[in-house]
């Protein structure tokens, strides 16, 4: 099984607390998927812009439209997230 270090809560500083705090203002906690990126914040916050432009922005699908297919190619995937 891999190990990443990742970057606990009692360790996050400025940029990256503050991007803890809104993922735990959105979801109610720092999931996985979050922390994975958590040594690389610049990473994390363009990760996220792009999660929020394709599951928020204008288009020709709706939401529950964008999270079914999140979830089919996720399953496709094997993936949890």
């Amino acid at each position: 099984m891999a190990w990443i270090r990742t970057v606990s809560d009692d360790e996050a500083q400025g940029f990256l607390a503050r991007q803890f705090a809104a993922a735990r203002a959105r979801a109610g906690r720092v999931f996985g998927i979050v922390r994975l990126m958590s040594l690389q914040p610049r990473t994390l916050d363009a990760s996220m812009g792009l999660y929020q432009a394709v599951m928020f922005g204008s288009g020709g699908l709706a939401r529950r439209q964008r999270e079914m297919l999140a979830v089919v190619v996720s399953r496709a995937n094997q993936c949890h997230y």
